[in-house]
């Protein structure tokens, strides 16, 4: 080994050092740049030095690939990028938010908001680490997630992506980026990034930060707020982070008292690098450069001129990349970013790469394959379903509940939008961007689960939309489950003014309501309306939020197998009206406070 920079017993730094002396301007400007893979022939991935390759949502190698042929792309760019002059292998990523969820077959994991339900920090890092084996078995070593974005408001489209309106709650939950990337040994450097070997991710806090606080809850939008309360409320996660060795930070789209986040010197470098001592790479979100001016795209120049300067490292620009590494060269030849901004960044970049051992082992480890969607993956998802359920509801009368449900009764039917559906139970993010509604990977629906737990001699009977035939030629239904909730959505087009059921789920339980018991399971990314007068009418209610693929954990708490542990990491709101509904506020009125949830026989 000639090089220092290639050698694995070179203390990371003089490695760094190393490879940085040896490389043009040109060399580095392409280590900050990310593209998507649509364009990432080999020629590009060579003659630029690209940096870092990703997938936007949905994109892979074809539709419903398995995680041999996302191996078998990955390794053919990262072949490309190794045949460069210096050889730098490249960072793939991902968005696995809730599981390796891009790749068909994975397992899928309740989003955040049902593990901030969970309130259980060990599952969260059991989740981690579950996921990081089925990322790496795809090839992938780098993954966008967490989000820990504190929310304050429900209508913002990508609240589901949210562990709780409580920074605590959040604080808890980013036990995940251990699991994602292992733990520190003790003495690990405050604010080094770290992942403990091949069967572990590059993880990604994001979005820094207040991203969760913006007025009115609108995506990409803006979040008014001293500094103290935003270092005290949305910062706070980001030291966990930290000090779990975090090893990327992606920064938000949103901005803070009208500042732009992406060109906010003071709070990427000032704060997030030089105060908190974060020393990983700092990454743009998804052509945020654009984002910058009015009209979008324009004055290009001077937005790649702020965003760097600014303290982005790594620029998300998937399609632009000539433009963009065009325009950063002559930012540098003329002065206008310094030499030292892209040293710096790309200093960070090489960090992390070496720290993630990619230098050593830049391609995919096949003998993960086998674990994508096994059977202990998916126990586990099912015991995270199981405790992130919350029983809002139990009984007409104080003295007697419905719930648990007798698994052996005569007839059960099963209503509802979201009771047979297992896209829309696994919600945005999920084999695409937004999500979608079928079967859309390997999973247990609601309807699949109750047929699995039913008795011998019970009959399961399935309308979406129960019908008075079936009522008729049925008169001696036991009760009736009724899943409804919110169709797939992600980021902006999921912000919702409004926040009622959708798909006529308050006629179907208003149709049937006064004819049978009912239990109705809510499946959704967040509160919605629920009219007092269905609270009165149904039996039970049940919030699923969006469960993932594994149905059996719901039936498992409803039928008794287990009880409801799950609490609320958010306020359920009485009307739109009140909106944002602040637990510490004098005048907090919610339907269901924050920390609600009932158990078999009490209140938690």
């Amino acid at each position: 080994m000639d090089c220092p920079y290639r050698d694995p017993r070179t203390p990371v730094e003089a490695r760094i050092k190393d490879l940085l002396s040896r490389m043009s301007l040109k060399e580095k400007v392409g280590q900050m740049t990310q593209i998507e893979r649509r364009v990432a022939t080999p020629e590009v991935i060579r003659d630029f030095s690209v940096g870092s390759i990703l997938s936007a949502g949905g994109s892979g190698p074809r539709e419903n690939a398995v995680s041999s042929e996302w191996a078998d792309m990955v390794d053919g760019f990262q072949r490309a990028a190794l045949e460069s002059r210096l050889g730098i292998p490249i960072i793939y990523g991902i968005d696995a938010v809730h599981g390796n969820n891009s790749i068909y077959g994975a397992t899928i994991f309740p989003h955040n908001i049902g593990l901030g339900a969970t309130r259980d920090a060990e599952l969260v890092e059991r989740i981690g680490v579950a996921t990081a084996l089925e990322v790496r078995a795809s090839g992938i070593p780098y993954t966008f997630a967490p989000c820990v974005a504190v929310l304050k408001d429900p209508r913002w489209g990508r609240c589901y992506e949210s562990y709780s309106e409580d920074t605590d709650i959040v604080r808890k939950m980013t036990s995940i980026v251990t699991g994602l990337q292992g733990k520190p040994p003790p003495g690990h450097p405050k604010g080094y990034p770290y992942v403990a070997g091949r069967n572990n991710v590059i993880a990604c806090a994001k979005h820094f930060v207040g991203d969760g606080g913006t007025e009115l809850g609108i995506n990409e939008g803006n979040t008014m707020a001293s500094y103290e309360d935003l270092e005290r409320i949305h910062m706070a996660p980001y030291l966990d982070c930290i000090d779990q060795g975090v090893s990327t930070v992606m920064a938000s789209y949103s901005s803070w008292n009208g500042r732009r986040l992406h060109t906010d010197r003071f709070l990427l470098t000032e704060v997030l690098k030089n105060n908190l001592g974060f020393k990983g790479f700092v990454i743009s979100d998804w052509e945020a450069l654009d984002r910058l001016s009015e009209p979008r795209g324009s004055n290009y120049r001077n937005c790649v001129s702020l965003a760097v300067n600014a303290g982005i490292d790594m620029i998300m620009e998937p399609f632009k990349y000539q433009q963009f590494a065009d325009d950063l060269l002559a930012l540098v030849e003329s002065g206008e970013v310094p030499l030292a901004r892209i040293d710096d960044a790309v200093e960070r970049i090489l960090r992390v790469k070496f720290v993630a051992g990619l230098f050593e082992h830049p391609f995919s480890d096949r003998s993960l394959l086998g674990i994508v969607g096994c059977k202990l993956h998916r126990e586990l998802a099912r015991e995270a379903v199981q405790k992130s359920l919350v029983l809002l509801k139990n009984g007409k009368d104080a003295e007697k509940s419905f719930l648990p449900l007798d698994k052996n009764a005569k007839r059960i039917l099963v209503a509802g939008s979201h009771a047979d559906d297992l896209g829309y139970q696994c919600g945005g993010w999920t084999a695409t961007w937004h999500g979608t509604s079928g079967r859309i990977t390997i999973g247990t629906t609601i309807f699949d689960a109750i047929k699995e737990a039913a008795g011998a001699e019970t009959e399961v009977v399935y309308e979406q939309f129960p019908s008075a035939a079936t009522l008729a030629n049925h008169s001696d239904f036991s009760y009736a489950i009724v899943a409804v909730g919110e169709s797939a959505y992600a980021e902006s087009l999921g912000d919702n003014r409004e926040l009622t059921i959708p798909f006529n789920g308050n006629a179907v339980i208003n149709f049937l309501a006064g004819k049978m018991a009912m239990l109705v399971i809510l499946v959704s990314g967040r509160p919605l309306v629920i009219e007092p007068q269905i609270v009165e009418k149904i039996d039970a209610l049940v919030a699923a939020w969006l469960p993932g693929t594994e149905g059996n954990g719901i039936t498992d708490v409803i039928f008794g197998d287990c009880d409801f542990s799950g609490r609320l990491p958010v306020s359920w709101f009485r009307k739109i009206e009140q909106l944002p509904l602040n637990a510490e506020a004098n005048s907090y009125d919610p339907l269901f406070p924050r920390g609600f949830g009932l158990t078999y026989g009490k209140e938690e």
